[in-house]
């Protein structure tokens, strides 16, 4: 490989990357339904999430989801730190699960993260 072809593909992957790894760039994490089990721990992820603690967020949403599994703003927050992890298979499972638990919360049907990680 020459070096102009190096420079190009780096230049490629340098373009590229920020865009996969950071889908959801301004969405924000969502407060838990009043008297949620989960709400102590999606609190605590709201916090990390908007100091950049993705992993210590993650692991707060993690907890929130295993509390109340039918949390949609827990799936739909724990979907947001995989993402900024980079782990959007995972992001992915997370948003549909939020979008199906969510039906009526409209800032889960209308979130653009989550319609670029569905595909709708």
């Amino acid at each position: 490989m020459n070096r102009s072809s190096q420079l190009l593909l780096l230049a490629t992957l340098f373009l590229a990357t920020p865009a996969l790894a950071d889908m959801g760039q301004a969405a924000m994490p969502l407060k838990a339904m009043a008297g949620s089990k989960a709400e102590s721990h999606i609190n605590a992820g709201i916090e990390h999430y908007g100091m950049g603690h993705w992993d210590v967020a993650k692991h707060h949403f993690s907890e929130a989801e295993k509390a109340d599994p039918r949390s949609a703003e827990a799936h739909y927050n724990l979907a947001l730190a995989l993402d900024k992890a980079g782990d959007h298979g995972g992001a992915t499972a997370h948003f549909k699960r939020a979008q199906e638990l969510g039906k009526n919360n409209a800032e889960i049907q209308n979130s653009e993260i989550l319609k670029k990680h569905v595909k709708m």
